[in-house]
């Protein structure tokens, strides 16, 4: 569904990205683990158009989408779910689903609230309550639940495990796996090696903006090494 291939991008003058190349499939679900500062939230707003793109390749269901505005990338079905969440705070929860609203694909699943609702059943209790007064976990949960909302064939989360509870941590796992299981495919950037472990497929190590090793979830924590060198543990 998405292969980035040889990629080299940045910011202004500061190139971030050196010949990454990786692919997700649908309803797969890869990892791109490394440190602050390795490249992975840079690789996520590539895909999404929002770095200066030196060279290279990032091919979406068939199709170049290197040099595409970022306002079609969600239409083409790509959504991303921001590290800092960005909720509407003022909107209530039910509002901000509804901002989000878009019609199904037809080759992809299609969500409605009901059904966001059952994959995130806590939100259900506070469709009425302001966004900007959910707990850091809650609102994450509806940043993701949000993203769904605008049915997405692949989503790109970037640190979904971040500073949320560790029981939340549980539930976004749980959720993660259903959306996956419904075929949606999963792009994620993650520094906790546990919550990836528990929902990726595959693992992409990125250190100082390039891959340097890749491979099955299982085979990268059997190793250790690999990942504790690209972890710093």
């Amino acid at each position: 569904m998405l292969r980035i291939s040889s990629l080299n991008a940045g910011y202004g003058a500061a190139q971030i990205l050196f010949d990454v190349g990786f692919s997700v499939g649908a309803g797969e679900a890869v990892a791109l683990i490394g440190r602050n500062g390795a490249g992975k939230s840079t690789t996520l707003k590539s895909v999404m158009g929002l770095t200066r793109v030196l060279s290279g390749s990032i091919v979406f269901r068939g199709e170049e989408i290197v040099g595409r505005p970022t306002h079609r990338m969600a239409p083409a079905g790509l959504g991303w779910a921001p590290e800092d969440r960005r909720v509407f705070p003022s909107l209530s929860v039910r509002e901000n689903l509804d901002v989000a609203r878009q019609p199904p694909h037809a080759d992809a699943p299609a969500w409605t609230e009901d059904g966001v609702l059952a994959v995130f059943p806590h939100l259900k209790t506070l469709l009425d309550r302001p966004a900007g007064r959910l707990s850091g976990g809650e609102q994450q949960m509806l940043t993701v639940a949000r993203t769904l909302m605008g049915q997405p064939r692949m989503l790109l989360l970037d640190e979904p495990s971040e500073g949320i509870a560790p029981k939340v941590v549980e539930d976004m796992a749980q959720a993660l796996s259903a959306i996956k299981a419904a075929g949606v495919g999963i792009l994620l950037s993650e520094q906790n090696w546990n919550f990836a472990a528990g929902l990726a497929d595959r693992a992409v190590l990125l250190e100082r903006g390039r891959v340097t090793g890749e491979g099955g979830m299982a085979e990268l924590i059997a190793e250790k090494t690999r990942l504790a060198a690209c972890l710093g543990l």
